[in-house]
């Protein structure tokens, strides 16, 4: 298959997880970043009204929490972590679901932790709620439930919940959007020779050196963390696609079949 028809195969895709990072969603202080939020809400419900099923899949709960409570810096224990996610995650549905409101979508929220995709039978009510909000078409928005989450039931970071969820769905297509424009060839932030990678044939060892790096103070994840998903998704044959989240308007483009980000081809192998 070639790179065109990848690109076609993520621009015909009917359902869709777009997993939004909490850099992408907030200022550094922690706050919201409601322009980018408006303008993201305003492109998915446009996305959405071309036909297509939206899946959301949020970080940002204890990022928004530690700006709300006015926190110094995201707290490292467990308890801190889990207060900040219960004020964060009001406020983070409550801004969703007034933007999405007003385009006449209506938003339901789906706390996950990794116990319940690990049990058979609880994973089949998850599944089978997804598909009931979409056939209903509303806009299932997921997160980790970090107030219970401990690190025995946790995902560890929501790249990889996006990717669990796709699966789950049985998304057409994986969007990861993040504060970069996709994977490079090493972290352009500290090498200037550092070559955006258009498409991804296969994940080995020399991409998951090009990948390593720490993500932002704000988040969990990094380069590493979307790679991994990008491993779950294409191997269950969902294409995948690491963007950057400044401009929510590049989804436009890309469901176009323009080469945006980096793409991981459904077909890709390790």
């Amino acid at each position: 298959m070639s790179a065109d028809a990848d690109k076609s195969a993520v621009a015909r895709a009917n359902r869709v997880v777009v997993k939004v990072g909490t850099s992408t969603l907030t200022y550094e202080n922690g706050r919201l970043n409601l322009r980018r939020i408006e303008t993201l809400v305003r492109v998915l419900s446009d996305i959405k009204n071309s036909g297509k099923e939206i899946i959301l899949v949020t970080s940002g709960a204890i990022g928004v929490g530690t700006g709300q409570l006015g926190l110094k810096e995201r707290p490292r224990d467990t308890a801190g972590k889990q207060a900040a996610a219960a004020v964060g995650q009001c406020e983070l549905m409550y801004s969703y679901d007034k933007q999405f409101s007003t385009y006449g979508h209506v938003t339901a929220q789906v706390l996950l932790t990794r116990d319940v995709v690990e049990d058979s039978h609880r994973k089949e009510n998850v599944v089978n709620t997804i598909s009931r909000l979409l056939e209903y078409g509303a806009i299932p928005i997921v997160n980790e439930n970090d107030t219970v989450a401990v690190e025995e039931i946790e995902f560890g970071d929501n790249d990889t919940l996006s990717a669990i969820v796709a699966v789950l769905s049985g998304a057409d297509a994986l969007v990861m959007l993040t504060d970069i424009d996709g994977l490079y060839t090493a972290d352009p932030r500290s090498h200037t020779d550092a070559r955006l990678i258009p498409v991804v044939d296969a994940i080995d060892d020399t991409l998951r050196r090009a990948a390593s790096g720490a993500g932002s103070s704000r988040g969990t994840g990094g380069m590493v963390t979307k790679l991994h998903a990008a491993e779950i998704a294409t191997e269950a044959g969902i294409p995948t696609v690491i963007m950057n989240g400044a401009n929510p308007r590049r989804l436009y483009d890309l469901f176009d079949g323009e080469s945006v980000g980096t793409l991981f081809p459904g077909r890709c192998l390790n």
